[in-house]
């Protein structure tokens, strides 16, 4: 069993994958709203790859509070949670765009081209990671 990352935003989805021990957090893809039904795709992973829970990414106000983005990524998680059989949690994703924004450049990833197709899965990367390590910390 694994867990799915995600890293809602409105023309792209990040998506990232524990492995089966809960360990480690890996880039997986970017779903292309324009192109496909995110809430279909997700759920196809869920089955292809054995998802127990997927963890999406809130996007807080650095000084945490809600904005409009969290009543949209909500309402996303809501249109999710109907369509699969797993739990759906949430996750502070603060700072996970920009961290991976800090890793690409690291990477010397130029141009805003190749950045866009990979920054988001990044980002998923990163939001599952923070969730694994709290899972790890909170059972230890």
């Amino acid at each position: 069993m694994r867990i799915l990352g995600v890293d809602y935003g409105k023309k792209q989805i990040g998506i990232a994958l524990s492995d089966e021990t809960y360990t480690i957090a890996s880039s997986l893809c970017v779903i292309d709203v324009s192109r496909d039904d995110p809430i279909i795709y997700i759920k196809d992973l869920v089955d292809k790859y054995d998802v127990e829970k997927i963890v999406v990414g809130m996007p807080f106000n650095l000084n945490g509070t809600e904005g409009e983005r969290v009543n949209i990524t909500r309402h996303f998680i809501s249109e999710l949670q109907d369509a699969v059989d797993v739990d759906v949690v949430e996750w502070d994703e603060r700072l996970s765009t920009r961290f991976s924004d800090m890793v690409l450049n690291e990477a010397k990833v130029k141009g805003r081209k190749k950045k866009k197709k990979v920054i988001d899965k990044i980002a998923a990367a990163f939001i599952l990671q923070g969730y694994l390590d709290y899972l790890t910390n909170e059972y230890s």
